[in-house]
């Protein structure tokens, strides 16, 4: 009750802010409402026997968009967003899920912008393989693009071209709160990404799509560099440990990935991506790892991608496990109208029970699965 009260506080604010100086800015005034609705259907060719063979889901997120203009270039806006989903095997409900997906309120200059509330927050120059996959769920084989959000103040501080500073409180589904910084520095050399995050949550939880289970309260730290030249090249690592005292044997995490793209001139252009994760750990006290007390691991992703006309793309990903000898295959053909889109997608994996159990979320599947996902922009 006190989160909810606290948030209709923010959104009363934020339109009281908004429209306080209404007859004064009302030519500057912009309103906007779109969304996105999606449907796909999917077939699993050799599901488990608890398992359906057919899935099918509806979604839609309508979003208000509300802009206010200031003078000396400030501006104030506003975004609303909701998700409503619904998972249907054969032809009943699965799973229903109707939450907010973005409220937020920003004020932004030429050098600051502070943003409240619900928001999207990703940094980074890995694609795939993404140590800093911290506080999002981006899926490189989801067309629609989504990722969840995180209730937070963040504040990004722009002094000049080169370096931006960012630093943000987050909400936890305890009564502490987290917190963390962020520096970005640019040149000719390339961009640098220097980052810290400090978890006061004492709950076991998933980081991202990343495959660490955190026993409690800990500590995250992560470098991320990026130069483009006559190819792209990039590098990511974080270390991630518990700082609980109580523990006798402390999480500690160390993930490492270098990648590397490249557009071959055949055709339209075909981009070429490929990227290695290392991954050192040795969890703590954690019941879901209990078996697991030293954990070396490396993946491998080769990406391509070529456009085909002005409306056909294609995106080919491959993944190897090399410590289990497993691969992990996907296949999109996307189709883009001017709103709406269609997509077709193949993947080729082990079946559930053959899985490796310590692996990324959003590179493991079910087995042999054909998807068809339309989407309407409007």
């Amino acid at each position: 009750m006190m989160k909810h009260n606290i948030r209709f506080r923010i959104v009363l604010i934020s339109f009281f802010l908004l429209f306080s100086n209404i007859n004064k800015t009302l030519n500057a005034q912009n309103f906007f409402l779109k969304g996105q609705f999606w449907s796909n259907n999917r077939f699993i060719a050799d599901p488990l026997e608890t398992q359906s063979s057919f899935y099918s889901q509806l979604g839609y997120i309508p979003t208000i968009s509300i802009f206010n203009n200031l003078s000396n270039e400030r501006l104030i806006d506003l975004e609303w967003a909701h998700k409503i989903n619904r998972v249907y095997s054969d032809q009943a409900l699965l799973s229903a899920y109707d939450e907010p997906y973005r409220w937020w309120i920003r004020y932004s200059t030429d050098k600051l912008e502070a943003r409240l509330g619900l928001q999207k927050i990703a940094f980074g120059s890995a694609q795939i393989l993404r140590p800093t996959s911290w506080f999002d769920t981006i899926d490189p084989r989801d067309p629609t693009g989504q990722t969840k959000g995180v209730e937070a103040f963040r504040l990004k501080y722009f002094p000049n071209n080169l370096l931006s500073l960012w630093i943000w409180v987050m909400n936890t589904s305890s009564e502490k709160y987290s917190y963390g910084l962020r520096t970005e520095l640019s040149g000719n050399s390339g961009d640098w990404g220097f980052t810290f995050h400090q978890d006061k949550t004492e709950v076991i939880n998933q980081v991202g799509l990343l495959p660490i289970i955190m026993s409690g309260s800990h500590s995250r730290m992560a470098i991320d560099y990026r130069y483009d030249g006559l190819i792209g090249f990039w590098f990511e690592g974080a270390s991630l440990f518990s700082t609980n005292d109580s523990n006798v044997n402390n999480d500690l995490y160390n993930l490492a990935t270098i990648g590397a793209d490249y557009t071959l001139p055949i055709y339209n252009g075909v981009l070429i991506m490929a990227e290695t994760m290392q991954i050192n750990a040795q969890p703590g006290n954690n019941i879901i790892l209990d078996s697991i007390k030293n954990i070396n691991e490396t993946y491998s992703v080769l990406m391509a991608s070529m456009p085909i006309g002005l409306l056909h793309q294609i995106m080919a990903v491959a993944q190897l496990d090399w410590a289990r000898s497993q691969s992990y295959y996907y296949l999109r053909w996307g189709i883009t109208y001017d709103r709406f889109s269609l997509n077709f997608s193949l993947s080729a994996n082990p079946r559930l029970n053959d899985y490796n159990e310590y692996l990324f979320t959003n590179l493991s599947g079910l087995g042999n699965v054909l998807d068809f996902t339309i989407i309407y922009n409007h």
